[in-house]
C-alpha cells in the first residue's frame, strides 16, 4: 500500500495572529466593522487626548482616520505630545501626528486636514464619509453645536472630549436609535434551559434518562445531567401541587429541598456532583421565559411597529421576533447548554435536543423575516447569519436612545430636562462627580465668550493669561449653573450642604483654571484609552457603550458615569 501524506493543517492567518487577543473579544464581525470604519478627529487646544485616543484605535486596526487640526507645532507641544519631536517645530501638527500614528499599524490609512474647523464645517455633507467623530476641547460652542447638528442629521456618533490638568470627561451623542444585538452579557445570565415549559423532545429525553432513577447504579445516578434531574423532580412536584410548578420563592426553596433529599450520600464519594449542580441551579433556572424590559422596549419602539422599505435590518428582524414572542410567549431558544456532570454521550444528546429546537425557532423567525421583506418590497435580503445572531442574543438585545451632550452657547443657560431632578440630587452626593462636570461646563461657557483671535474658531482657555480673574469668572458661571439646576429641578438644598456644594465646585474650578488649559500626558493617555474603548463599542455595535457622560478625577483616581 502506498503511503499518502496528510494535507497540512490550516494554521491561523497573519491577521489572525496579529489581532488574536482582540478577536477573542469582538470576533471577526467586530474586526471587520473596525476595518471598515473611518474616524474623524477634530483636534483643538494642546491636542494630546485626541491623538492618544487615535493611538488606541490605530493599534487594533481601524480602517482609516483623518485629523483635522490647523495648529502649528510649538515648543509647548514637545513637552506633552509624545508623537512630536523637535524636528517638527513650525510644521503642521496634524501632518506630523498623522505620519507617526500610521507607523504604529501599516494596515491603517491616515489622512490630515490643516484647514480651520470653521471653514471645514461650512461645506455641505462634509461629515458623511466618516463613521464616527471625535472632538477634543476647547472648541467654540457655536462650532460644536453646528457640528453636533450635522452629525445628528447623518446619524454619526459623536464624542466630545475634555482634558485639563488632572481632570477629564467625555460625552457621547449616539444616534436617536442605536440598537445593539451582541451585548456580551455575563455568561451566568445566558443559560436558558426552558425547564418550566419543556417541548416534547426535551420531555421525552428527560423521561428516558430518569426511568427507574431510584434503581440506578451509583455511577449512572451520579451522571444524570442536572437539567434532566430538575425536569424529573418538577414532574414529581406537580403531582402534589395541582399540576403547578413552584410559583414563588418559598415554593422554590421547598422544591430545592426536595431535590437535595434525592441525592445519594451512601456512594463512595459521599455526595453527588450532579445533584449539587441541580440544587444550585434551582433559583436561576425556574423562571418564566419572559422578555426583559429592555427587549420589550425594542418591541414597543415605533421603528419596530411601523416598518417601511427603508427600515434597517435590525427593525425587520425585531418585528419578526415580536411576532414569534406573541405566538409562543417566549423568545427563540439560544440553543446553548452549560457544562454539567454527565456521561459524554448523554451530554451530547442533550446538546442536540437544544440545538434542534434552536434551529426550528430560527427557521420560524427567518420565514417571518422573508415574508416581511416580500411585503415591504425589499430587494436585498437580510443575511441569514444576521437573523441567527439575533436569535441567539434575543434575550439580551439593547436599544440605546442617543442624547445630545450639553453645549454652553453664549447667553443660554444649561438645560437638564428630564434629568434635572437626578442631577440636582447628585449635587450633595459625596461619591458623585457632577460638580466636576459642572466645572467643565463653566469652562466651556467661559470659552464661548473668550475667543483667542478674531477668526471665530480658536478659543482661549481660562487661566492662560490671568488665572486669578478667570477663576473668579468661571466660579461665578459654575455657581449660576448650580443655582439654575436646583431651580429647574424644583428643589431646595439647606445649609450647610448648600455652602459645601458651592465650595466644592469652587475647588474644582480653581484646579482647572490653575492648569491654564494644559493637558497632562498621563491623564490624556488614560482618557484616550477610555474613549477608544467606547469608540470600539460604538463602531462594532458590540457591548453597551457609556450613556452618555464619563468623568475622571485624577486627584482622587475616581471615575463616574452619568446620564444627562
Amino acid at each position: 500500500m502506498t503511503a499518502t501524506t496528510p494535507p497540512p493543517l490550516q494554521g491561523p492567518t497573519s491577521k489572525e495572529k496579529k489581532y488574536d487577543r482582540q478577536l477573542r473579544l469582538w470576533a471577526a464581525s467586530g474586526q471587520a466593522a473596525l476595518e471598515e470604519s473611518h474616524i474623524l478627529l477634530i483636534n483643538s487646544g494642546p491636542g494630546v487626548v485626541g491623538v492618544e485616543t487615535l493611538k488606541n484605535l490605530v493599534l487594533p486596526g481601524i480602517g482609516q482616520f483623518t485629523i483635522l487640526d490647523s495648529a502649528i507645532v510649538t515648543e509647548a507641544d514637545l513637552g506633552v505630545n509624545f508623537f512630536l519631536e523637535e524636528e517638527h517645530l513650525g510644521g503642521f501638527r496634524a501632518e506630523h501626528t498623522c505620519n507617526l500614528l500610521k507607523e504604529l499599524n501599516p494596515d491603517v490609512q491616515g489622512h490630515y486636514i490643516t484647514e480651520p474647523v470653521e471653514s471645514f464645517l461650512s461645506k455641505p455633507d462634509i461629515l458623511k464619509p466618516y463613521t464616527l467623530i471625535l472632538v477634543s476641547a476647547p472648541i467654540s460652542p457655536e462650532l460644536l453645536s453646528r457640528l453636533e447638528t450635522n452629525a445628528v442629521a447623518s446619524a454619526i456618533p459623536t464624542f466630545y472630549i475634555h482634558c485639563i490638568g488632572f481632570y477629564s470627561h467625555f460625552s457621547v451623542h449616539l444616534p436617536s436609535a442605536f440598537p445593539i444585538v451582541d451585548t456580551h452579557p455575563d455568561p451566568v445570565t445566558t443559560a436558558d434551559l426552558r425547564l418550566l415549559t419543556p417541548w416534547p423532545a426535551l420531555s421525552s429525553f428527560a423521561e428516558e434518562k430518569t426511568t427507574e432513577l431510584e434503581e440506578m447504579s451509583h455511577h449512572d445516578h451520579g451522571h444524570v445531567p442536572y437539567a434532566v434531574l430538575l425536569l424529573y423532580y418538577l414532574e414529581e412536584w406537580k403531582k402534589t401541587h395541582n399540576g403547578q410548578v413552584p410559583q414563588n420563592y418559598r415554593e422554590k426553596i421547598a422544591f430545592r429541598d426536595m431535590v437535595t433529599i434525592g441525592a445519594r450520600t451512601n456512594n463512595p464519594e459521599g455526595a453527588e456532583e450532579n445533584y449539587d449542580e441541580a440544587v444550585a441551579a434551582v433559583l436561576k433556572s425556574l423562571n418564566p421565559a419572559e422578555a426583559s424590559s429592555a427587549v420589550r422596549e425594542v418591541f414597543q419602539a415605533e421603528e419596530c411597529k411601523s416598518l417601511t422599505p427603508e427600515s434597517a435590518s435590525f427593525w425587520i428582524i425585531a418585528h419578526a421576533m415580536s411576532i414569534f414572542y406573541k405566538n409562543h410567549s417566549s423568545l427563540p431558544l439560544p440553543g446553548s447548554v452549560p457544562d454539567m456532570k454527565a456521561k459524554s454521550a448523554d451530554y451530547i444528546q442533550l446538546q442536540n435536543v437544544y440545538k434542534t429546537k434552536a434551529r426550528q425557532d430560527f427557521a420560524e423567525v427567518l420565514d417571518t423575516v422573508r415574508s416581511l421583506e416580500k411585503r415591504l418590497g425589499r430587494i436585498v435580503a437580510i443575511d441569514e447569519k444576521e437573523v441567527e445572531a439575533f436569535c441567539k442574543n434575543a434575550a439580551h438585545i439593547k436599544l440605546v436612545r442617543g442624547r445630545p451632550f450639553h453645549v454652553t452657547l453664549p447667553g443660554e443657560g444649561v438645560r437638564w430636562g428630564d434629568r434635572a431632578k437626578f442631577a440636582a440630587q447628585s449635587l450633595t452626593n459625596p461619591d458623585s462627580l457632577i460638580l466636576l462636570y459642572i466645572a467643565f461646563l463653566a469652562t466651556d461657557a467661559f470659552t464661548a465668550t473668550h475667543p483667542a483671535d478674531d477668526l471665530g474658531g480658536a478659543v482661549k482657555a481660562p487661566g492662560e493669561v490671568d488665572p486669578e480673574t478667570d477663576a473668579e469668572k468661571v466660579t461665578g458661571i459654575a455657581l449660576k449653573i448650580i443655582d439654575d439646576l436646583i431651580s429647574e429641578a424644583g428643589m431646595f438644598i439647606e445649609e450647610p450642604e448648600y455652602s459645601e456644594v458651592r465650595s466644592k465646585a469652587g475647588e474644582y474650578v480653581q484646579e482647572i483654571v490653575r492648569a491654564g488649559g494644559a493637558e497632562l500626558h498621563n491623564i490624556a493617555a488614560l482618557t484616550g484609552g477610555l474613549v477608544a474603548q467606547e469608540v470600539i463599542k460604538a463602531v462594532t455595535k458590540q457591548y453597551i457603550p457609556v450613556d452618555n457622560t464619563c468623568i475622571f478625577d485624577g486627584v482622587t483616581s475616581k471615575s463616574s458615569v452619568l446620564r444627562f
